[in-house]
């Protein structure tokens, strides 16, 4: 079990077997991203928000890769109403618990890759990762989005959510889980977001 930067990876045969695990996060307020549409030539389409409510859906997405394995889709939301004293994205206990279920149902070891957001490696982050034999953490150079296949989920998820005015946050939330869902089941499209980081899965001789 370790920590360090994402060049140093899989070199023990521990790591061979694992899944290579990607995790990002993203969040989506009331207001609907943009998206291109048809209308009529002269008639700019209009969506109508109604400007009443707050709140945001935080998101924690895994992509799951593994040799001769279907790459997978792992996501957790939190949905914050505006409410005093609620919770209004992810902490350390909730990124545990993340890649605890992602383990339970990978069946195997992980190799964690993702970036240097401070909750990823302070001392509580660190505690936990410590206290998980199965899990081994990399993380990616400073400013490398471009790197993390999660990033296509969220460029995909808000094209899906364009144009769509959610009346509530908890609606929101269901069109969020509506639409990752879908792409859980679409593994062709996960690869494509891997393909498009320039990224190669190679394998080291034991």
């Amino acid at each position: 079990m370790g920590e360090g930067d994402l060049a140093t990876g899989g070199t023990t045969r521990r790591e061979q077997d694992a899944w290579l695990v990607f995790e990002d996060e993203a969040g989506q307020s009331l207001r609907p991203p943009k998206a291109r549409t048809w209308s009529r030539r002269g008639h700019t389409p209009i969506v109508t928000v109604s400007g009443t409510g707050s709140g945001r859906v935080s998101i924690a997405g895994l992509i799951c890769i593994k040799p001769g394995q279907r790459t997978r889709l792992i996501y957790r939301t939190i949905t914050h109403h505006g409410r005093k004293g609620e919770k209004k994205g992810f902490r350390e206990t909730d990124y545990a618990a993340l890649l605890d279920a992602a383990h339970q149902q990978l069946g195997g070891p992980v190799v964690l890759v993702w970036d240097n957001l401070t909750a990823h490696h302070d001392a509580v982050m660190q505690k936990l990762i410590t206290a998980r034999s199965w899990l081994t953490v990399y993380r990616f150079p400073t400013y490398a989005p471009e790197l993390n296949p999660v990033e296509g989920v969220w460029s995909n998820l808000k094209r899906g959510l364009g144009n769509l005015a959610a009346r509530s946050i908890d609606q929101l939330t269901i069109l969020v889980k509506t639409r990752l869902k879908k792409m859980q089941y679409r593994p062709g499209l996960i690869d494509a977001f891997i393909a498009e980081t320039g990224l190669i899965l190679t394998t080291n001789p034991p």
